[in-house]
């Protein structure tokens, strides 16, 4: 089974340390990480990025274990996220909603096949991605790799003033400080970081499974100076080479536009940035929800929409 990192162990214990109940069951071809997700007047068993499932026959005995689960609980809803495209037809057939009204896990992301010799894997870069990998070091650049939670403070500078420049909101400083503290004991994650005269000027949070690099969280100084140095591009294209050489098959860069998305559409920037590394995008089921209180679920819904 292709298993999603926020499916795993890891993210598991990382959940755990924020508080919050879980619930992990299997079965013959699939398995399932939910949490337990509560608010005022509701609450929802939550699969981010599953249940991971061999085929419908499988999912569908997931998603029975995942109902009793949830009526054994009282929750209001259930909400799965199968990576599987094709297993959107069975969720439509037996009464899942589709999920529009509400921030989500990416629904398309990019996936680069780490398997290819390296000098494919480079040469499958666009140019530009090739000569800042290859000429970084000249410019005074170094890439360094840390697995101290202490150094999560270096990405939470960057994570500021992106939020500051696009006018978002970001995780809590102690969710970050959080997943280090969990998440770099466990080798599931490392922080990388770009450094100009030991003078930190991008940073980049990923995960690990056993099998696949994922780029989760990152940003850069705001710097006009620093920012020609393309230093985010230098440490991810280390990352990726970095993950080849460790045998991971996949590096999964995490979110993007869908396909054919309108220039001015907010994720333009970085998905751009993300396919000039080579790979393929790729397309989950999406988010689905399945009411178990109905007239509890659908004010939810309707609230939630108005918001």
């Amino acid at each position: 089974m292709n298993q999603h990192f926020l499916q795993s162990t890891a993210w598991q214990a990382f959940q755990e340390s924020l508080g919050r109940t879980t619930f992990r069951d299997s079965g013959p071809g699939w398995e399932y990480l939910a949490i337990l997700e509560r608010s005022t007047g509701n609450s929802r068993l939550y699969c981010p990025y599953g249940p991971t499932a061999d085929d419908e026959h499988s999912l569908a005995a997931a998603l029975d274990s995942l109902a009793q689960l949830g009526k054994t609980h009282r929750v209001t809803f259930l909400r799965v996220e199968p990576t599987n495209l094709d297993f959107t037809a069975h969720l439509q057939t037996h009464g899942w909603k589709k999920v529009t009204y509400q921030k989500l896990q990416p629904e398309h992301s990019h996936v680069i096949d780490l398997t290819q010799p390296q000098d494919q894997l480079i040469a499958h870069m666009a140019q530009p991605v090739r000569n800042v990998y290859r000429n970084y070091h000249k410019k005074g650049v170094s890439v360094y790799r840390s697995t101290d939670p202490h150094d999560i403070d270096i990405l939470l500078k960057f994570v500021h003033q992106v939020a500051r420049h696009r006018g978002i909101t970001p995780h809590p400083d102690s969710y970050f400080r959080q997943q280090a503290a969990t998440l770099f004991p466990l080798g599931a994650a490392t922080l990388y970081y770009a450094a100009l005269d030991n003078q930190p000027i991008a940073a980049a949070l990923f995960y690990h499974s056993s099998d696949t690099l994922y780029y989760a969280h990152a940003g850069a100084s705001s710097d006009p100076a620093h920012r020609k140095l393309n230093a985010g591009t230098a440490l991810l294209a280390e990352a990726i080479i970095d993950a080849q050489q460790h045998g991971l098959t996949k590096a999964d860069l995490y979110g993007i536009a869908p396909d054919g998305a309108d220039k001015n559409h907010p994720w333009a920037g970085f998905t751009k940035f993300k396919r000039s590394f080579g790979g393929h995008d790729v397309t989950f089921a999406g988010a689905w929800d399945l009411p178990l209180q109905r007239s509890r679920y659908w004010l939810y819904r309707a609230y939630q929409t108005l918001r």
